[in-house]
This record gives C-alpha cells, structure tokens and sequence, in this order.
C-alpha cells in the first residue's frame, strides 16, 4: 500500500480562509485578514504592491481597491495543492492557481475599466504555522488584464495571449492525500529541469536538453508579454532561444520556497534571478542595467517528464528597474 502524507488542516485553513476573503467586502476584509493571517504578517506580491507587512494593510492596499474594481469577484480555481519546504524545515505551504474573474466595472492601478468580464491571472503560495498564514507570495499578471482592458502595453509578442485554462487531465485540485512517493518524482523532475536551466549552456542544443526533462508536447504558459506555447520546438523558438538570447550574467537560481504534492509541484523566488538584458528583450533594446526577475512556476508531471508549466513574471517590476514605468506609461496615472 503506497503511503500518503496529509497536509488536511492546512488545506482546510486555506479553503476557509478563501471562502471568507471571497465573499466579503469593504471593511469585512480586514476583519478576514486579521483572522486568519498573523499579525506580522509578511506579504509578498507584483510591482507596484511589493512588500506589504500586516494583514490590515494588506486589505487596505490591495484588496479593498481590487474588490472595488472587480465586482462580484469570483475565484475560479486550476491547481490547488500543499507540501513541505524543500529547500528548508520553514513548515508547510498551501498553493493556489487560477483566475479571480469579475466585472471590470472600475479603475484599478489607472486601468480603464470595460464594464465586462475580466480575468486576473494568479497564484499564491501560503505559508501556514500554528494555524495561521504567516506568509504569502501573491503573483498576478496585471498586462493581462490591461490587454483585456484594450491598454496593451507592450509590443507584440513572441507567442500567443489567451485566458490560460488549467491542466489538460482537469485534477489539479488536490483536496485529498496523495501518494508521497509521487510528490518525490515530481520533485526530481522539476530539480533536473532547474540544474539543466542553471546550465544556460549544457553543451546541447537547446531543443535537445529540453528534451531530457520536458515531453515533447509540453506547454509553457507564459504572462502576458511573452505569450503561451506548445512543443519543445516552438517553445525554443518562440520564448527559450530569444530569452537566452537576450541576457547575459544570469545569476544562479534562489528560490524561496519549492515543494511538489502528486504530480503538481512549483516554486518561488523574491527575485528568482538576476540578469543583464544585453540583446533586445520584448521588443525593447538593451540597456545593460541587471534586471531581477521575481517569478511563480507551476508544473505538472507526466510520467517522468514536465508536461506543463504556468509562469508568473514580474514584468512590470523588471522593466521599472530599466528605468520604465509601464503602469504610468501605459495608463497616464502615476502609480504609488
């Protein structure tokens, strides 16, 4: 009988934590967040929010405004799973992904509103200890709502814009235990991926190291100015290769937090890496500035290998330290 490992009351934490968040507004949000996060609570999400340290002014800051805009916010749930920290003993770790949908009915961050249905791609990861979050890392990719909103802000991009679905086999929503050796196998596929891509030159080509960890059907959902793509051989040619291309000085991988449960696992960084955009990168020259680069991977295994991955980048963060503001480029509205 293959042994399971329960991460059940952390689980439970998180969903009730959600079902109050979601269904509340105005001031009832801070009193949600006051109940279930610590009270030094440290919160980590995308420019122009950053760091924001107790619960209250997490409410205040991001999702009183956010409820505001969105109206009739619903969270629409992919991947769902939890585990322990594998790069340290820090505790255990619930991971969220999917939409917040609702109707775009007022500005948010300048984003004209279109009185429509809008999708904020996101996903968080939970740090949970004597029953209360002490920690979250909340990414989610603002240009997709802007190109929603009809403000693209940047150039064309190298693969395709779409309202990302979740996982092909629809059970990315681990609400039960899994098997623990699976979440090892996971593990060990996402960490070969990793030395592989710390290589940045394994004396491969690139479709042939990518081979060695990804199937060959695999799909990179990627944010909002780069674009989603499928294959090996495409996902080389329309965001690995020109992403090489472009950097040089790439730091070695610092993650936060990583940990796999089944065959979903993923990771964090604050920042994940730096590098220097030395070629064009997005249609923007180089600048020779480094750049950090704060990101959210989600895989899915299949077998051995990664099947499919969804990517949050902090692109707006990345290019404000280029020295271009986005938000306020785009918008018009200086943002604080």
């Amino acid at each position: 009988m293959e042994s399971t490992v329960g991460f059940q009351a952390e689980k439970k934490l998180i969903l009730s934590f959600y079902d109050a968040l979601d269904s509340a507004s105005g001031a009832d949000l801070t009193a949600v967040m006051t109940r279930f996060c610590a009270p030094n609570l440290l919160w980590r999400g995308f420019h122009p929010f950053n760091e924001i340290t107790g619960p209250q002014e997490v409410a205040r800051r991001f999702w009183q405004p956010l409820k505001h805009s969105l109206t009739r916010l619903q969270r629409r749930q992919d991947i769902f799973f939890a585990g322990a920290n594998s790069l340290s003993d820090d505790g255990i770790w619930v991971v969220s992904m999917g939409h917040l949908m609702g109707l775009f009915d007022a500005a948010w961050l300048g984003i004209r509103p279109t009185g429509k249905m809008a999708f904020l791609r996101y996903c968080a990861f939970h740090k949970v200890a004597d029953g209360q979050i002490t920690e979250t890392a909340m990414y989610f990719d603002i240009p997709h709502l802007m190109v929603q909103a009809g403000q693209n802000p940047f150039p064309p991009q190298t693969a395709a814009h779409l309202v990302q679905p979740g996982p092909i086999t629809h059970d990315g929503l681990l609400f039960e235990d899994q098997p623990a050796d699976e979440a090892q196998r996971t593990l060990n596929a996402i960490n070969a991926m990793i030395s592989d891509l710390g290589q940045w030159d394994s004396g491969l080509s690139l479709t042939d190291e990518l081979a060695r960890t990804w199937h060959d059907d695999m799909i990179w959902w990627g944010p909002e100015g780069v674009g989603a793509t499928y294959t090996i051989e495409r996902y080389a040619r329309q965001h690995s290769g020109p992403f090489r291309a472009a950097f040089t000085d790439r730091t070695k991988t610092r993650h936060i937090c990583r940990l796999a449960e089944g065959h979903y696992g993923g990771f964090f960084g604050w920042p994940n890496f730096t590098a220097v955009p030395s070629g064009g990168f997005m249609g923007m020259p180089a600048t020779g500035k480094p750049g950090e680069f704060r990101v959210i991977d989600i895989y899915r295994r299949s077998g051995d290998k990664l099947a499919e991955n969804w990517i949050f980048i902090d692109l707006l963060h990345f290019w404000n330290q280029q020295g271009v503001d986005i938000l306020t480029r785009t918008t018009g509205i200086e943002t604080p």
